[in-house]
């Protein structure tokens, strides 16, 4: 009698521990097959506006989190195959070849991975096999809610008085304590690719970077380890967590939750441990209200559909004045624009992969409202760049950005000076990324257009040689 076999698709869910999918595998199947795919499209393909899907940050992180899951699966008597390709032609294939069953995934929300789910599907049902979905990826699961996903609130004030009221939040799943059944089947386990493979170059950390991001579950909880017990960072969250450099200023979760190395259920669990041990809830209802908002942000996603990443976004109305000019676009990106505060921001995701979040609501407004260029090209840059890139937190913030959610009905426009003075009050900031600026008086640092000649010379600068003119003067 052949054994009953299914094959688990690892996905934007790279670990062991509350992995929905992975656990109803190992209920229904006598044998599982551990898959991840490298979707050529995804390593290879470029945005509409020409930008490379995935950068080079979140390449490094993704390969180390597929070693990382590799060796967690060989210490439990499994092994996790690995190919390049287009998931739903490879699965198929080796669905047929090792005459599973069943292929077990977690359920993705947005555009691409929803056409690749979808094609998969289909290859499957022409062999007799089934996709099954599973949907635990998130904070709240979508049967526990109070109402349809269709009829989500579009604000989250109101999202989070309904959800916070009524809804419990479920324990996470355990890690898999069993060695896995040893497969009958022979299957090549694969390499795991490196970045030459997939068309980078290699490359080290810059130094100035507040974190040096290692991919993986073991990474991950070893994160949540440290914030909330080994530095207790959690403390001071809510007064920090608005900061621009540092390790613990912020959590830095987001990385690890993006590709699904750390569960956002095993994180609350240790913030409500945290308040038990610690007193109070004060130190963790700011990090709680933003893992809701990436729930928020998803269900959103669910709701409206392509529209998040259309011009006219969730409210399906367009920002005539916003422009496609490529010019102020690249010096945005590189950090050319001639305001300091914004130029820091942009050269620190650039060098690093990573940025503050309130460094991302300051650069996209800066984008979108002083330089009146299209939001989609600004978030199909942070989507190539970004380490902790997830496609619904990514397109929502920038709708809510540019004034095309139901949240607002206008722009969230950020008085930069302001921010820059509040948040970085002695340049600080600036002068770790903008070296040229390192003799500019803390008077002029946020506004160095203001500096005469005589006050160029006496600083060593020359704005036009050794820094652009603003592009916008602000203040």
């Amino acid at each position: 009698m052949l054994a009953k076999r299914a094959i688990m698709w690892f996905r934007q869910d790279l670990r062991l521990h509350d992995n929905e999918a992975l656990q109803e595998a190992l209920n229904v199947a006598q044998e599982v097959i551990p898959i991840y795919i490298f979707d050529e499209r995804v390593f290879n393909g470029h945005t509409r506006y020409g930008i490379r899907k995935t950068g080079k940050f979140r390449a490094k992180f993704i390969i180390e989190s597929i070693e990382d899951l590799r060796k967690s699966l060989r210490a439990l008597n499994s092994d996790l195959i690995v190919r390049i390709g287009k998931p739903e032609e490879i699965i198929y294939k080796l669905a047929d070849q090792a005459k599973t069953s069943w292929v077990f995934c977690n359920r993705e929300r947005t555009r691409d991975e929803v056409a690749v789910q979808d094609a998969l599907e289909k290859n499957l049902w022409s062999i007799g096999q089934e996709l099954r979905f599973s949907r635990g990826k998130m904070l709240y699961y979508t049967a526990d809610l109070p109402f349809p996903v269709t009829h989500t609130p579009d604000t989250f004030a109101q999202f989070r008085k309904e959800v916070e009221r009524y809804v419990n939040i479920r324990l996470p799943l355990p890690k898999p304590s069993n060695k896995f059944a040893p497969l009958t089947v022979a299957l090549d386990s694969g390499e795991i690719p490196g970045l030459s493979t997939l068309g980078f170059s290699e490359f080290e950390p810059d130094e100035r970077a507040s974190i040096s991001f290692k991919g993986g579950e073991t990474e991950g909880l070893n994160r949540l380890e440290y914030y909330l017990w080994g530095a207790d960072a959690m403390k001071n969250f809510h007064h920090t967590h608005n900061e621009l450099m540092g390790h613990e200023y912020s959590t830095k979760f987001s990385a690890w939750l993006s590709q699904g190395c750390l569960s956002p259920k095993m994180i609350y669990q240790q913030l409500k441990k945290y308040e038990e041990e610690k007193g109070g809830q004060k130190p963790t209802r700011q990090l709680f209200y933003s893992l809701m908002w990436r729930d928020f942000l998803r269900f959103m996603a669910k709701k409206h559909g392509d529209k998040i990443f259309e011009k006219g976004g969730m409210r399906g109305e367009e920002t005539l004045s916003l422009n496609e000019d490529f010019d102020l676009f690249q010096k945005w990106i590189d950090g050319k624009t001639g305001i300091p505060f914004i130029d820091a921001n942009m050269r620190e995701i650039k060098q690093t992969g990573y940025l503050s979040n309130r460094g991302r609501q300051n650069v996209a407004s800066f984008l979108v409202n002083d330089l009146k260029v299209n939001w989609q090209m600004g978030a199909e840059y942070f989507e190539s760049l970004l380490v902790d890139y997830d496609p619904a937190s990514n397109y929502g913030n920038w709708n809510f950005i540019a004034g095309v959610c139901n949240e607002t009905r206008e722009h969230k426009c950020f008085n930069i000076l302001s921010q820059a003075k509040r948040f970085d009050p002695e340049g600080t900031y600036v002068k770790k990324w903008i070296p040229e600026l390192e003799d500019v008086p803390i008077d002029k640092i946020h506004q160095p257009y203001l500096l005469s000649s005589q006050e160029q010379e006496q600083h060593h600068l020359r704005i036009g040689d050794d820094y652009p003119p603003a592009l916008v003067p602000i203040g």
